[in-house]
């Protein structure tokens, strides 16, 4: 895989002799890294295809649906933090081969559950399975790449969870209306179990160290010296500035009415529009890519605009969630028609346009060493404020005052995250001087 190599550009002092770096394995990295995205996200959003199936066939309510989706979301959150922090001292391929493999098994068990009990165990497992693959994942494919690429990769790595729910969501409603909904997890299983192969096979961690980009003289010794060899920064560093904090909570907050859309939007049209379950699931599909699209869009946005002042990097992630609180709650507030619809998809576009922003503000402000268990830390204020309440707070107001009643509250949810972000753009120069000093081997004050 050491093809087309070049010198790496850092000197000698900062990482060591000069080694060669290939220019084809980092994209190498993040096609897999981004595959397994997709596979975590069709494994977990193909269930929202076929809730009017398991609403019909087993006579579920709306918050028994959302409790299907939120316990996958519900462990993610829970065991992030410590499998991420287990994955930075024993090995993150390692940990993300043994992640997708369990995650694959589960989803295919989904497909030989007999009743509610059975799936939501299923469920419980594909969220073990899945709960450090966001935060791990995204710490192997930066540590290849440049730091000014930060925001692009981290929202086009992110974006791979909105494209594994546009396939899931689609194929899911199609395959379901075709065959049965049984054989729509048993697909999903076996795309993330030839994924798991292909990575076992090209990416090793002596690869991952030989191809690291070094931020720093300090950044370059942790990564390029072996696990378990490293200084390491201390895990209390994850958390000690004002300005993390509020990417955390700001971050999580803005995925809030994402996770909704997700999750909620073919039952949405399957009831609003009185659409079919193959044909609601595609509709909801090209909205989800939307989603996807605009996470995308908006990170090289964030990249562009805070290439010179990172602080930019905050005003993208405020100016997407306002956009997306006036456009959401407008579309929710009209009736079915043409002008819902269009609205809704101009929402969609920036509805989780800050999750590379956020990243990229988490990445500037904690230390490389941990770098897999800040993303862990990320993905806790993801999952734990946005996808997994998301989906089930809509359940439980779906049950008392209807769906689409329950979606127009939902844009609200943007004013937390607004507050939150401008509150974090605010103490940002802070944040950056306590890291720099841990860099430079000082305390941070």
């Amino acid at each position: 895989m050491d093809i087309s190599t070049t010198p790496t550009d850092l000197p000698a002092t900062a990482a060591g002799p000069l080694r060669a770096r290939s220019r084809i394995f980092p994209w190498v990295v993040f096609a897999l890294t981004f595959g397994l995205m997709l596979s975590d996200y069709m494994s977990r959003q193909v269930l929202a295809a076929v809730f009017p199936l398991l609403k019909s066939q087993w006579a579920l309510s709306d918050s028994q649906l959302g409790s299907l989706t939120s316990i996958v979301a519900l462990m993610v959150g829970l065991l992030a933090f410590p499998l991420s922090l287990v994955a930075d001292r024993w090995g993150r391929v390692r940990s993300m081969l043994i992640m997708a493999t369990v995650w694959s098994l589960a989803t295919l068990l989904c497909a030989l559950a007999t009743g509610y009990g059975q799936l939501l165990g299923a469920r419980f497992l594909v969220g073990v399975g899945e709960a450090a693959y966001g935060s791990v994942g995204a710490a192997v494919m930066l540590s290849v790449f440049a730091p000014q690429l930060r925001a692009s990769l981290s929202g086009a790595f992110l974006a791979g969870g909105s494209f594994g729910s546009v396939l899931g969501v689609a194929l899911g409603g199609v395959v379901a209306a075709q065959i049965g909904w049984r054989w729509t997890f048993a697909l999903m299983a076996g795309l993330g179990l030839l994924l798991v192969g292909a990575f076992r096979i090209l990416v090793t961690e002596s690869a991952l160290r030989r191809h690291a980009f070094a931020e720093s003289p300090a950044s370059a010794e942790a990564v390029a010296t072996p696990i378990g060899d490293t200084v390491r920064a201390p895990l209390a560093s994850l958390f000690s500035s004002l300005s993390v904090w509020c990417a955390y909570i700001g971050g999580g907050l803005q995925l809030f009415v994402g996770a909704v859309l997700m999750v909620w939007l073919p039952s949405f049209f399957n009831r609003s529009y009185s659409l079919p379950t193959d044909r609601a699931g595609l509709v909801a599909a090209g909205y989800v890519l939307l989603i996807g699209t605009g996470m995308v869009v908006c990170g090289i946005i964030t990249d562009r605009v805070g290439r010179r002042h990172s602080i930019r990097q905050w005003s993208s992630a405020l100016v997407y969630c306002t956009i997306s609180l006036i456009l959401l709650t407008v579309a929710f507030s009209l009736g079915a028609g043409p002008a819902q619809l269009t609205i809704l998809a101009l929402g969609a576009v920036t509805a989780a346009g800050s999750v590379g922003a956020t990243s990229s503000m988490v990445a500037s402000l904690t230390h490389a060493s941990l770098r897999a268990t800040a993303f862990a830390t990320v993905t806790l204020a993801n999952n734990v404020f946005g996808l997994a309440l998301g989906p089930l707070v809509v359940g439980f107001l779906a049950d008392r005052y209807g769906l689409a009643a329950a979606l127009r509250l939902v844009p609200l949810t943007y004013l937390g995250a607004i507050a939150a972000l401008a509150v974090g753009r605010y103490a940002y120069p802070a944040g950056l001087r306590r890291i720099a000093r841990l860099d430079t081997g000082r305390p941070a004050a």
